[in-house]
């Protein structure tokens, strides 16, 4: 396999943590080379070519285990998140006549699990190929305080087609909610201080679900038509992101899940970004209702990347595929319930290119 780039040593990735083995592992199929740590089941690098075949790491990460294991910074780079991907209100919910009581680490509610996710357990790798990687974690009956032991399988697979595809599989021995994602942020650059507001942006949506100044939903599914969320046909991400708009308002720029345009079942198109300098661009694909788009709002420039070049304000982007944020605490959202003998799934892909 001829590589014009340099890989991250598996060494910087080898380490022990609550007592299980760390490691790195490296997938390529196509034009495209992953490397991932079953810690957190994280992407690190993603190393695409553009238009003119040269090859750039388009993933936001880090350059070892240390600092992932830190606390400095943005947390989910690259990660699996759950059990409860987004926010839960209030950190609580009501399910079946009870009351569970969550951990409150997002001014007052409760984001992508908790202290303790998904993304900060070390998950076990039951096959590694040279294409594709299958782990496995079980999240704890109380982790946070959320019910049932949670056992989840996932695959991270490339293929020719130059897709990173993400299944998702979870049963539960107690009744709990379950809305799991993958939160890689992108620049198409490879450049982590270059602005993602030249990138062109199309989202297969007509409607968002409203949020509130903490960007909880306020249960009220709103259109698109007139506002700058409207990303019906491809916008420039910087053309409207400050405009005067309460939603832009409360999301600081972009930070909202887009209700996807779903026609029958299976795996649809949600979403496209492309870079018109390096011609790089992504098409998101999935099976769920929901997309949350993320503009890096809150990068500052304090953390580095692998490459120890500062994460820029607006200079890295999340597309993460899922349900509905706080469905377990609106009628009328989504259903998040997973119950004893049903199987949560979820798939996403991810097809990398350039014109």
């Amino acid at each position: 396999m001829a590589i014009a780039f340099k890989l991250i040593p598996a060494e910087k990735f080898q380490a022990v943590h609550d007592g299980k083995k760390i490691s790195l592992y490296t997938l390529h199929a196509g034009d495209v080379t992953m490397q991932v740590t079953n810690y957190g089941a994280r992407v690190v690098s993603i190393w695409t070519p553009d238009r003119d075949g040269n090859y750039a790491d388009i993933e936001t990460g880090l350059g070892n285990i240390q600092e992932y294991l830190g606390d400095k910074g943005e947390r989910f780079l690259g990660a699996a998140v759950g059990p409860v991907a987004n926010r839960i209100g209030k950190a609580r919910f009501e399910l079946d006549g009870k009351e569970y009581k969550l951990v409150n680490n997002n001014d007052g509610n409760t984001l992508h699990g908790g202290f303790i996710g998904i993304d900060r357990l070390v998950w076990d790798v039951l096959e590694a190929a040279e294409d594709h990687l299958v782990l496995s974690v079980v999240h704890p009956d109380g982790l946070e305080g959320l019910p049932g032991n949670l056992s989840i399988k996932m695959t991270y697979s490339l293929n020719e087609k130059n897709e990173f595809r993400v299944d998702y599989e979870a049963t539960t021995d107690a009744a709990t909610p379950v809305n799991l994602s993958h939160h890689s942020f992108f620049n198409l650059s490879g450049r982590s201080d270059r602005s993602i507001l030249g990138y062109e942006l199309q989202i297969a949506a007509s409607h968002t679900t409203a949020i509130d100044n903490l960007l909880i939903p306020t249960g009220e599914i709103a259109s698109v038509e007139g506002s700058p969320l409207d990303f019906r046909k491809p916008h420039q991400i910087g053309e409207r992101v400050n405009a005067k708009d309460q939603q832009i308002a409360n999301g600081y720029g972009y930070d909202h899940n887009w209700v996807i345009d779903r026609k029958g079942e299976g795996v649809q198109f949600n979403a496209k970004v492309y870079d018109p300098e390096c011609g790089r661009f992504i098409e998101v694909y999935s099976d769920q209702p929901g997309i949350q788009f993320y503009c890096g709002n809150f990068f500052n420039g304090k953390q580095k990347d692998k490459f120890g070049v500062p994460i820029g304000y607006r200079c890295s982007l999340a597309l993460e595929t899922q349900k509905w944020p706080d469905s377990i605490n609106h009628k009328g959202f989504c259903d998040t319930v997973l119950r004893p003998g049903e199987t949560y799934t979820h798939t996403c892909i991810y097809r990398f290119g350039a014109e």
